[in-house]
């Protein structure tokens, strides 16, 4: 695995981009105009803010971009002396090339302390004839309203199904690969709205073959076939709360999967199961409550396994109307 396709594969302008149109129409007209406020791009991982600001820089810079773009992350160093020193420092370099600014991309801004983001907002308002800053956050609502008011503020929304065949079928045609039919359902499945996380099911798939199914994407990106988690439920409900708990017993043992796993993949079922929305409801409250508990350290096998015991009793008022 000599270079990882997602960044192998990234846009290298706007119009690459897929899934963001209403996004990207509007970068596109400030790269147009040569201008642009502070941006706040704001969504799940994996929906292009990373992407779309690199490419933005491209279409605004041209090649000498990479004189222009500065990008540092958050996580690594959040307190306010990183940002009194790293990020005021480069802000106050003159842009290259005759240009009239230079972009500061700022990622997961979110993880910056309070303190760390009052010294943001007066570096952005002090340095702004030579800088303009995009904070990429998952969580807007975590930075403070005076950075929130000073950002044109950009929303990703989880991709399409749609959106994550195109970009993959460009990128398996360019590698020689064959996606089946099942294949691609299985990898829109496994990424929920997330390119990076199929990109990179597809890589691992594609090492083992050329040929990329259901069977492979499922194995190396390790997730239990709908079918499966659909399965479990229905026993439960029905009744059979060993078999169900052997299920579960495969899925933690065999699978290796982790209890939160198989909570998200319980809650993603429920939708499409063929009872009463009134059971579904009693059902998602369950899950809840299993999945604060499981946050909060509890034991991952009794509190699942409590909960297909929940399941059981939900299916026998199911089955006494």
């Amino acid at each position: 695995m000599k270079e990882l396709w997602v960044e192998k594969y990234r846009p290298k302008s706007l119009d690459e981009m897929v899934g963001q149109e209403e996004i990207v129409e509007r970068l596109k007209a400030y790269a147009k105009t040569g201008n642009l406020p502070h941006l706040l791009f704001a969504g799940p991982a994996g929906t292009g803010k990373t992407t779309s600001a690199i490419a933005l820089a491209r279409d605004m810079f041209g090649e000498n971009w990479r004189q222009n773009y500065y990008e540092l992350n958050s996580s690594d160093e959040r307190g306010i002396e990183t940002v009194r020193t790293k990020v005021k420092e480069i802000a106050r370099i003159a842009p290259f090339g005759g240009t009239n600014f230079k972009i500061i991309f700022l990622d997961e801004a979110d993880n910056l302390t309070a303190d760390a983001q009052a010294a943001l907002r007066r570096t952005m308002e002090t340095y702004s004839k030579t800088s303009r800053f995009i904070l990429s956050a998952n969580y807007s609502s975590r930075l403070i309203e005076p950075i929130q008011s000073r950002t044109a503020v950009f929303r990703f929304r989880p991709l399409k199904p749609d959106a994550i065949a195109e970009y993959i079928g460009r990128i398996a045609k360019s590698e020689k690969l064959k996606i089946t039919d099942d294949g691609m359902e299985a990898l829109v499945y496994v990424a929920e709205g997330d390119m990076r996380r199929a990109v990179n099911a597809l890589q691992v798939a594609a090492s083992l073959g050329s040929t990329v199914d259901a069977e492979v994407l499922y194995k190396v990106s390790s997730t239990v076939r709908p079918e499966e988690v659909k399965g479990l439920i229905e026993k439960a409900l029905e009744g059979e709360f060993l078999r169900a708990r052997e299920v579960l017993d495969r899925l933690l043992i065999e699978y290796g999967l982790s209890g939160e796993d198989i909570v998200r993949q319980l809650h993603r079922t429920v939708f499409d199961l063929n009872i009463p929305d009134e059971s579904k409801v009693r059902l998602l409250d369950r899950i809840g409550e299993t999945d604060f508990r499981l946050t909060e350290g509890s034991s991952e096998r009794i509190q699942i396994e409590s909960l297909l015991a929940h399941f059981a009793l939900i299916g026998q008022d199911l089955s006494k109307k």
